[in-house]
């Protein structure tokens, strides 16, 4: 191919693609502008986290919520477990969830509190004293989320959804 018709190839492709640009960058796809970014401190907040997973394995993304929330919040933070998730606390099961055990311990270690509902440990037929030593079982744990709201804590329900890829949801083609 001569250099010509390439030269005369390469701007057709050039201007195809400049063409369809304005397209792309036009205020058709943002018609409410850019988001604004506000950067701020907060106070000193305490939280109290409502932790009830079907599956033990999203106390993974528990362990991401706490952090992400007790770093700016700088406050107070506790954990009220009270659902199917309690088992990975069991000492019988340390083996299957060691790696979600000692996150949790880790962040026990960092101030952070556990507390366990009796009655989900007792209808799941455990007792107190089958649970790791950082646990603290309370009477109940709709009635202790209620207690520390009363004292002040702000109520965090860190439902097991992570926002990992969800960009690429309905595009599948494009998830990295």
């Amino acid at each position: 191919m001569s250099s010509k018709y390439t030269l005369i190839l390469g701007s057709a492709v050039l201007a195809a693609a400049v063409s369809l640009t304005p397209v792309f960058a036009s205020d058709d796809f943002s018609p409410y502008g850019t988001a604004t970014v506000d950067m701020k401190e907060y106070p000193v907040t305490n939280a109290v986290f409502d932790a009830n997973y079907q599956d033990p394995n999203d106390l993974n993304l528990l362990y991401a919520f706490v952090n992400n929330t007790r770093v700016p919040l700088k406050g107070h933070m506790i954990v009220v477990t009270h659902g199917p998730e309690l088992r990975a606390f069991a000492k019988e099961n340390y083996v299957k969830y060691q790696a979600i055990v000692d996150r949790m311990a880790e962040l026990a270690e960092e101030g952070v509190e556990f507390r366990m509902c009796r009655n989900a440990l007792l209808a799941a037929g455990y007792a107190p004293d089958d649970f790791h030593g950082f646990i603290t079982v309370v009477p109940a744990g709709f009635p202790e989320l209620a207690y520390l709201q009363a004292q002040g804590y702000k109520y965090i329900n860190p439902l097991p959804y992570s926002p990992l890829d969800v960009r690429y949801l309905d595009q599948p083609h494009l998830r990295k």
